[in-house]
């Protein structure tokens, strides 16, 4: 597996992905390149991206976050993670479904902890916001 950068030739695989993931956030995939955007390619596919952006000093957020669900549970998600947490050390904040146990406990894993809920965050359905933290 490669992580990379995106690029404007990822957009299709990103929106794919992130159609097929109706528990991510759902923005226009081309505004992610506004942003600091991470493909996983596996055998010259994306199979997964992250997305994420310097709020300040040593602080990021992490935006959205999929992985094709024909690459689940593969490790894709905790590669990604693995490699923007490794590389730009300091605070991470990120919001998640409440009812996304799989996203919760991966977070967890890596090293994030739960320090906000944010009741009707997400929209379609409606859902609160788990607000998560990481510290390096």
């Amino acid at each position: 597996m490669i992580i990379r950068s995106a690029t404007a030739a990822d957009l299709a695989g990103i929106s794919v992905i992130q159609s097929a993931a109706p528990e991510a956030s759902q923005w226009d995939p081309a505004s992610y390149l506004d942003y600091m955007c991470l493909v996983a390619e596996k055998s010259g596919t994306v199979a997964g991206f992250l997305v994420f952006r310097c709020t300040g000093p040593g602080e990021h957020e992490i935006l959205n976050l999929a992985v094709d669900p024909g690459t689940r549970r593969c490790g894709v998600a905790r590669q990604l993670l693995a490699t923007v947490l490794e590389s730009s050390p300091g605070k991470w904040f990120l919001e998640v479904r409440a009812g996304n146990f799989g996203a919760i406990k991966l977070y967890e894993r890596m090293g994030f902890r739960q320090v906000a809920r944010r009741e009707g965050y997400y929209h379609e359905p409606s859902e609160a916001g788990i607000v998560m933290k990481f510290d390096s």
